[in-house]
């Protein structure tokens, strides 16, 4: 697959991509939310600092 071709897939089902990763994200901090451990926050951090990175919220436009 070329680039030109991820771009036209990327550029042509953004809307179900964003709402893929919306789920994902909101489903894990829920998870996160719910229960005790420490180490299920690590990985919705892990996944956020992704989806900031894909986001290009980097510098100052990263979420606090």
């Amino acid at each position: 697959m070329s680039f030109g071709e991820i771009v036209t897939y990327v550029t042509g089902n953004w809307e179900s991509i964003l709402g893929a990763v919306s789920a994902v994200v909101a489903a894990a901090s829920a998870i996160a939310a719910l229960t005790p451990s420490e180490s299920d926050n690590v990985i919705v951090g892990k996944i956020r600092k992704v989806v900031d990175l894909l986001a290009l919220n980097v510098g100052n436009a990263k979420n606090q």
